[in-house]
């Protein structure tokens, strides 16, 4: 049986691979491949693919990394759960794992059913466009900033205590 605490953390890791995977649906069904919608003066809505991992690293890599990121997603989130299942009275860091626990499944479905990360947000200013990313993306970012943000507010276990 899991802790109270616990579940509330992993429902909401469930509801980011749920948004996550909603949102990847209707785009994919919205837009075909490369197709662009102009939102505002820095944000458009486009189509892509994504065969490697954040921001297309490795996505030439000739397909091995579809495994490779795969099997590293799910071993990163079974760490996760562990963490997780020890620290989920802590809500700074259990809700930067819980992000981040929800964008890696909701990539790594996406790699085991088509092989690649369907994207399709991209910012841009003026001619400088950020690679497209998807709310799995932005889970797993806000998850590692706040997580580093978490360990910047603790004192280091050597840090000697003001008396």
């Amino acid at each position: 049986m899991l802790k109270h605490g616990m579940a509330r953390w992993l429902g909401l890791a469930g509801l980011i691979v749920v948004l996550d995977q909603i949102s990847k649906q209707w785009v994919e069904h919205a837009l075909d491949y490369g197709d662009r919608i102009p939102l505002t003066g820095f944000f458009n809505l486009v189509l892509t693919y994504n065969p490697g991992a954040a921001f297309s690293f490795l996505a030439g890599a000739g397909g091995w990394q579809r495994h490779f990121f795969t099997v590293l997603a799910v071993v990163v989130s079974a760490v996760i759960v562990s963490m997780l299942r020890k620290q989920h009275a802590q809500t700074g860091i259990a809700l930067a794992l819980s992000l981040i626990l929800g964008g890696a499944l909701g990539n790594v479905i996406d790699r085991v059913l088509y092989g690649h990360v369907i994207d399709f947000i991209q910012l841009y200013y003026g001619q400088f466009y950020w690679p497209a990313f998807n709310i799995a993306d932005s889970a797993i970012c806000v998850g590692a900033v706040l997580m580093v943000l978490d360990s910047l507010r603790k004192p280091s276990a050597g840090a000697s205590q003001p008396d």
